[in-house]
């Protein structure tokens, strides 16, 4: 374990800024004694909040002043060349300059994206960012979706990338030296889905970097059969809002169903342990943190609409990318990959 861990956070970014970054980044230092978080963003908003806390003069709380914030309407190539003060923006120079070693945003995601790509550059061989998650599956191991959003459209090169750093993502979170990979598509057949699936299923069967299993369709998600699950981002990101959708569903219907009659209000209590460990069990907040992988420098996007809970698992996915070294281990292959090829 890391004994100096540094980690910068827009905190100004997301629906509730600082009202859910602030306690968050207090419970996270609170629970982490090896844990420092520099704060970016308004210093007198960022104050009055720790001071509520009681946590003001905190000393692994450092508050870096920064003039300008990265609204949800901001296009992303305006955020680049006019929000060069902005709480994003010195989030990521501070992983840049080495003063931090990953950043946290709940910001802007296109903003992020962009912003992080200009800053950090991408890692040596790799074509395009992407971004990843975890995913509840019946099994006790998740399984990591990529991509979530950061390309909307992607080549057969683009997805068999993915696959390489989706594998390493999902080896070193779950201790695996051969996670099993899947391509998700309109079915398992090797005649379904379009050329650039096709070819992508090519690339992956003749890597020996990837565990390639198929296809895996849509309802395979949750069962736990892939450790990783590769997409084009559009798919990925209807793919996992639906997957918080129905999780809140389940919970909601459930909830309202023991609340109904006194009979259920008895069996609610009796299952109360169930329950909770049910919900523990499928709630987003938990998994909150989608991983910009392929950058040179660590960055965890959060949901915009993250709770002080959910910011929290943010940031501790940040520390623990730093722990297992993510960018120089996904570098390490594919300057393998390379070599290969020559």
């Amino acid at each position: 374990m890391l004994t100096n861990l540094t980690i910068a956070l827009d905190m100004m970014g997301g629906d509730y800024g600082p009202r859910s970054s602030i306690p968050a980044a207090v419970n996270a230092v609170n629970a982490n004694a090896n844990l420092s978080l520099i704060l970016c963003g308004n210093e007198q908003v960022i104050s009055k909040e720790l001071e509520s806390l009681d946590s003001l003069s905190h000393p692994r709380l450092i508050i870096r002043h920064c003039t300008e914030v990265v609204t949800n309407s901001c296009e992303p190539s305006s955020a680049v060349r006019a929000k060069k003060d902005s709480s994003m923006r010195v989030a990521l120079d501070l992983v840049k300059s080495g003063e931090a070693q990953a950043c946290v945003s709940a910001g802007n995601t296109g903003a992020l994206l962009f912003m992080a790509h200009y800053v950090l550059k991408m890692l040596p061989g790799v074509k395009r960012p992407a971004l990843i998650s975890a995913v509840p599956t019946e099994r006790k191991n998740p399984v990591y979706l990529l991509d979530l959003g950061a390309n909307v459209h992607c080549d057969a090169q683009t997805l068999y990338q993915f696959g390489i750093m989706g594998s390493v993502v999902a080896g070193q979170a779950l201790g695996c030296d051969n996670p099993k990979v899947s391509l998700l598509n309109i079915g398992s057949e090797a005649i379904k889905g379009h050329e650039d699936i096709k070819q992508a299923a090519e690339l992956m069967q003749q890597c020996k970097y990837i565990n390639y299993t198929g296809y895996s369709e849509g309802s395979d998600i949750f069962t736990g059969k892939s450790d990783v699950i590769v997409c084009e981002g559009f798919v990925g990101n209807v793919a996992l809002k639906t997957c918080e959708g129905i999780a809140k569903l389940i919970m909601f219907k459930l909830t309202k169903a023991l609340r109904k009659h006194f009979f259920y209000k008895c069996l609610a209590f009796l299952l109360r342990p169930v329950i909770k460990k049910l919900y523990k069990r499928v709630n987003p907040d938990q998994y909150n943190g989608a991983s910009l992988v392929g950058l040179r420098g660590i960055v965890v996007k959060s949901h915009g609409n993250a709770s002080a809970k959910a910011f929290h698992a943010a940031i501790d996915e940040a520390a623990k990318e730093v722990e297992r070294q993510l960018p120089e281990k996904i570098a390490a292959i594919f300057e393998q990959t390379h070599s290969t090829k020559k």
